[in-house]
Parts: structure tokens; sequence; C-alpha cells
């Protein structure tokens, strides 16, 4: 029985062996080959690295030699990568569009040139004084405008501004059609003449958040925090000099030190407490009347994940939580840019009773499956005069995400 071997190739003096993607450290050419055992001492030009340890070679082979082996390897293995790939297989090295993206982020948060250039030929989204131009796509429903580096050039000449305010534009990341994507507040300009432009309309972020769509909402909070951010870091808290961004907005730096200063989010548990059978919601005097959410609390330095969640949970209603079950997370956009760290906690049914804090919190209270299936079904933000007594966050909140896994889990008990 033949035994195969998966080495890692270099193949750089062979042209007709070529992987299309080459790493761009090395300079090298790299590929994935199947060869059998006792041929894994390929030698000449050709080198196998098993292990990080190159082997000698031992007698020169021509390239029409190593050629006819690595095809007959591979004759040999197409019965086994027809079992495995269905037909479809390449034994190059994989580099997915993610990939890809993330590297090509990189690159312009680090080569100002690069960054420059993207922007002329990338989406931009524009703010004023922090609140995003939006277009009503259907009924209730908006979206951010993405407009193009001449569009934006166009708007700010018949607002009486030059065009040098399109370099204050900051790097938000990358669309998966590899279009750059910037924000850029022209909170100096006048808001209506903009609009017109436009056709659109600037927009309070709490209000937009229950009007975006889900997949937008991240962009348009991703902005508004990096926008904010530079906005509250022009001074350096250390020399008092002011600091200086690279262009893509990534960093700032201090004028007269070699302190850099990053983009940070602040950390901020935010919990489903249940008994059971229920599950526990609360509302703070500045949320919109008849909104309630799951508890949440900023983490103090020093805190684990665990250790705040308990803290939060035992200052606002006063209960000792027990299991605790991360779900995920999000970053939120109010107060100023939060890193949201969701959990399930439980409590014993027999210490649920509540002691409120209201200092904390307006209200809170004990929901029952059936109450929470009825305020689901509350299309958020209801109108102002037909507000019902409980309404929950929108769907691309953490926190809906917590009571709709609540939910299902309370189904999946019903069911059994």
């Amino acid at each position: 029985m033949t035994h195969w071997m998966l080495l890692p190739v270099t193949t750089e003096p062979f042209g007709e062996i070529t992987d299309s993607r080459s790493t761009q450290n090395s300079g090298i050419t790299d590929q994935l080959l199947w060869v059998p055992a006792q041929n894994r001492r390929l030698t000449g030009k050709q080198r196998i690295v098993s292990q990080n340890q190159a082997v000698e070679p031992e007698q020169p082979f021509h390239s029409s030699q190593v050629q006819s082996m690595i095809q007959s390897s591979m004759s040999a293995l197409r019965p086994l990568r027809t079992l495995l790939f269905g037909g479809h297989y390449s034994l190059t090295r994989f580099c997915s569009g993610f990939v890809s993206r993330i590297r090509y982020i990189n690159k312009l948060k680090e080569n100002d040139a690069a960054c420059l250039s993207a922007l002329q030929n990338g989406h931009i989204f524009l703010f004023h004084r922090l609140m995003p131009l939006l277009q009503c796509s259907v009924p209730e429903t908006f979206r951010p405008i993405a407009l193009s580096y001449s569009e934006v050039q166009s708007v700010l000449h018949k607002s009486g501004s030059d065009g040098s305010l399109l370099k204050e534009s900051i790097l938000i990341g990358c669309s998966e059609q590899n279009h750059a994507q910037f924000c850029l507040d022209v909170g100096e300009l006048d808001p209506a003449a903009i609009v017109k432009n436009c056709k659109g309309t600037f927009m309070d972020l709490r209000k937009a958040f229950f009007l975006l769509e889900g997949a937008e909402a991240p962009l348009v909070a991703k902005a508004q925090a990096l926008l904010r951010w530079h906005q509250i870091n022009r001074f350096c808290g250390a020399t008092g000099q002011l600091t200086q961004r690279n262009q893509a907005g990534s960093q700032r730096a201090c004028s007269s030190s070699s302190i850099v200063y990053y983009p940070k989010m602040s950390p901020v548990v935010i919990v489903l407490v249940s008994d059971g059978k229920r599950c526990l919601l609360g509302r703070q005097s500045s949320f919109p009347r008849g909104l309630y959410s799951a508890l949440a609390g900023f983490c103090d330095i020093g805190e684990t994940l665990e250790e705040a969640l308990r803290r939060e949970v035992a200052e606002e209603v006063g209960l000792e939580v027990q299991n605790i079950i991360y779900s995920s997370s999000q970053h939120w956009p109010f107060p100023n840019s939060s890193f949201m760290l969701a959990c399930h906690a439980t409590v014993s049914p027999a210490h649920s009773q509540l002691n409120v804090d209201h200092l904390e919190l307006e209200d809170a209270r004990w929901f029952t499956e059936e109450e929470i299936t009825c305020a689901l079904q509350v299309k958020a933000p209801p109108w102002r005069d037909h507000r019902p007594a409980v309404w929950l966050p929108p769907k691309h909140a953490v926190a809906h995400r917590l009571i709709m896994e609540w939910k299902e889990q309370q189904h999946s008990k019903d069911t059994e």
C-alpha cells in the first residue's frame, strides 16, 4: 500500500508550477503537494521543506522530470480527490475574499498615499455634527447615502467649500465589492444645502438606529464613533499639544512626543437574567416611553466580565446571579462607543424578588414568554401617539438577540 504525504513545496525556479497567490513576505511561491512517502526526497532546485528542515539535494532533476513526478502523484490521487471534493479541488493556498479585504484595509491604514488613492475611488458617507445623511428607501426604512469622490466634491462646491475638506475623510472599512468606505463630517456647512443636493436628511443616530436596515446599522455606528473619537482627541493628554492623524484616521500622534493614540471602545456588560420561566428587563428614564431592554453597565477597571456582570445585577435589581453563559458581542455607539459583551444568567426562583435601585433604573420587571412574544410583535419604534406599554430594542441590537435566544430556549423546553 502506498503512503502519501502532504508537503509544502516551493517551485520558484519552474515557471510551469506556480500558485497564483504568492506570499508577500518571502517572494517565493508556495504550493501544497501530495507525494508518495518514498518520493519525499525531491532533489534539485526544487526544495521540499518539512517541519522547518530543508532536504539537501542529492542529484539534480530536470524541470520535465519534476513535472512528470507531480503529474504521476496527481493521477494516483484523483479517485481520493473525487471522493473528498466531488471533483472540485485545488491544492493551491486558499485566500478568501475576507482575508483579501482585511489586508487591503490594513494597507490603507499604513500607507497614506494608498489611502488617498482609495478615497478617490471609494464611497463616502456624510455626517453633519455626527448625524448621518440618510435616504428613505421604502416606507419607514432608511439607508445611508454612499457618494463618490466627485459627487462629494460637487456637493462641497455648491455649499461654498473647496475640495480640501475631502482629505478629512476617515476610513471605515471595505465593502464586499472591494470598495473602500469613508465618512466625512461637514458640520461647518449649511445642512439644508447638502440635504437638497443629496435628496436625503440628516437624522439623529438614536432615532436612525430604529429605522436603518440591519446590515447598514453597524456601518453607520462605526463611522459616527470614529468621527466622534477624532473630535475629542485633538490634543495629547500628556503634553497638551495638538495630535496629528494619519490619512486613514486609524491613529493620532502627538506632535511633540512619541505618543500614539488609537480609537477605543468602553467595555460594557449586558445580561438577560432568567429565573427559568421568566426573563428580567429594565428601563432607564432616558429611554423612549415603553422601551424595555436587558440590564447593562460599564466594566470597572480590574474587573473580569463575570465580576462586572454580577456587580451590575446586584446594584441595579438586588439579585445574585448563578450561572453565566456568554452569547455574543457588539459595538454600540451610545453613549460614546461601547463594546457590548452579551450574556445570559440565571437566578434561583426562590430568590427572584426584585429590589430596584431607582437611581439606576426607572423600572425593572419579570416578563413571561407570552408577554415577550406580544412585545416582539410591536414594530419598533411605535408611533408616538400609539405606543404600547412595552416594546423591545431593534433587531440589530444585541439586547434583541439575547431576548430571541431566551424565547427560543423557552420554546424548546415547552416542546420537550
